[in-house]
C-alpha cells in the first residue's frame, strides 16, 4: 500500500505539472494569435485550472469506475466551496464582487441543481452530457459577451515564447495529464479496495482533495494578499467548469451508472455552494466566522463519510 500511495502522490504531480504546461503552451499560442487576453483567461487558463478533474474524471469512467469520476468533482465542488473558501476567509475576510454574487455563484447553484435532477435515476448518459455541456456553451457565451462589454483591464507584458516551444508544452501537459491521470486513479483503486473503502469515498475526499491542490494553495495565498475577490471567482468558476464542462464530456463520451454517490454527497455540493451565495449577501463579504463555521461543516461530513465506511 506504501507503493500505492507514492504512486498517489506521483500521479498528482503529474497531473498538476500538466496542467500548468498545457495551460502556459496554449495561452502562449493564443497570444501569438494575437487572442485577447481576457478571452484567454476566460477560457484557456479557466480550463487549465480544471484540466487535473477533466482527465481524472474521464480516465475513471474509461476505466470502469464512474463513482469516483462523480466523486471527483461533487466532492471538489464542495471541498472548494466549504474548506478552501473557508479556509481563506479565515486567514482574512475575502469581499466578493457583485457580477460574483449576481451571476457567478447563481449560476453555479443552477448547475448543481441540474446535475443533481439529472443523476437522479442514477446514471447520466449522452443525453444528459449533451444538456450539460450546451448549458456550458450557455455560460461560456454569456460570460465572454460581458467581459466584451466591460471596461479593458491593463495588461501584464508577458515573455514572448516560441511557437515550437509553446506546441511542445501544450504536447508535454497533455502526455503528463494523460499519464498521470492513469496512475492516480489505478493507485487510488488499490487502495480503496485495501482499506475497504467504496469508490465514491475515494473519488469524494482523495482524488478531489488531489485535484483540487491547486485552487486551494491559489485562494489560500490570494486572501493573504487581499486579492480574495478573484480567488473567490475563480473557485467558483471551476465548480461550473466542473459539473458542466467536465461531467458533459465524461458522461458524453462514456455514459457513468452512479451508484456510490448518495443524496447527501449530492446535498452537500448544493448546500455549500448555497451557504457561500448567502454569506456573500452580508456586505458582500465572508467574515472569518462564517470561513470557520464552512470548515467545521466539511470537517462533519468527512466524518460522517468515514464513519460510514
Amino acid at each position: 500500500m506504501i507503493f500505492d500511495i507514492l504512486l498517489i502522490v506521483m500521479g498528482v504531480a503529474m497531473v498538476l505539472g500538466g496542467a500548468d504546461r498545457l495551460t502556459e503552451g496554449a495561452a502562449a499560442l493564443a497570444r501569438r494569435m494575437n487572442v485577447p487576453e481576457i478571452i484567454i483567461g476566460l477560457t484557456i487558463v479557466a480550463a487549465g485550472t480544471s484540466a487535473p478533474e477533466l482527465f481524472v474524471s474521464l480516465v475513471s469512467a474509461l476505466k470502469g469506475t464512474p463513482d469516483m469520476a462523480m466523486g471527483n468533482v461533487v466532492g471538489s465542488n464542495t471541498m472548494n466551496c466549504m474548506l478552501i473558501v473557508g479556509s481563506a476567509a479565515m486567514v482574512a475576510p475575502m469581499t466578493i464582487s457583485r457580477s460574483t454574487v449576481h451571476k457567478d455563484i447563481p449560476f453555479s447553484v443552477g448547475a448543481s441543481v441540474l446535475l443533481i435532477i439529472l443523476s437522479f435515476n442514477a446514471f447520466l448518459g449522452r443525453i444528459d452530457g449533451i444538456i450539460l455541456l450546451l448549458g456550458f456553451a450557455a455560460f461560456m457565451y454569456y460570460t465572454l459577451s460581458q467581459a466584451k462589454k466591460g471596461p479593458v483591464e491593463a495588461q501584464e507584458t508577458l515573455k514572448q515564447v516560441s511557437p515550437w516551444l509553446s506546441a511542445f508544452f501544450v504536447l508535454l501537459g497533455l502526455a503528463l495529464l494523460v499519464a498521470g491521470s492513469n496512475i492516480f486513479v489505478d493507485a487510488a483503486s488499490k487502495v480503496a479496495y485495501a482499506l475497504g473503502l467504496s469508490e465514491g469515498v475515494v473519488g469524494l475526499t482523495i482524488v478531489a482533495g488531489g485535484t483540487s491542490l491547486p485552487e486551494l494553495a491559489t485562494s489560500v495565498v490570494a486572501a493573504h494578499k487581499g486579492q480574495s475577490a478573484i480567488a473567490i471567482g475563480n473557485v467558483i468558476g471551476s465548480n461550473v467548469f466542473n459539473i458542466l464542462l467536465i461531467l458533459g464530456l465524461t458522461a458524453t463520451i462514456s455514459p457513468m451508472a452512479i451508484q456510490g454517490i448518495t443524496l447527501v454527497d449530492m446535498g452537500m455540493m448544493l448546500g455549500s455552494v448555497s451557504l457561500v451565495w448567502l454569506f456573500s449577501y452580508t456586505r458582500y463579504t465572508v467574515e472569518r466566522w462564517e470561513g470557520t463555521l464552512l470548515v467545521g461543516g466539511y470537517l462533519a461530513y468527512l466524518g460522517w463519510l468515514l464513519s460510514n465506511i
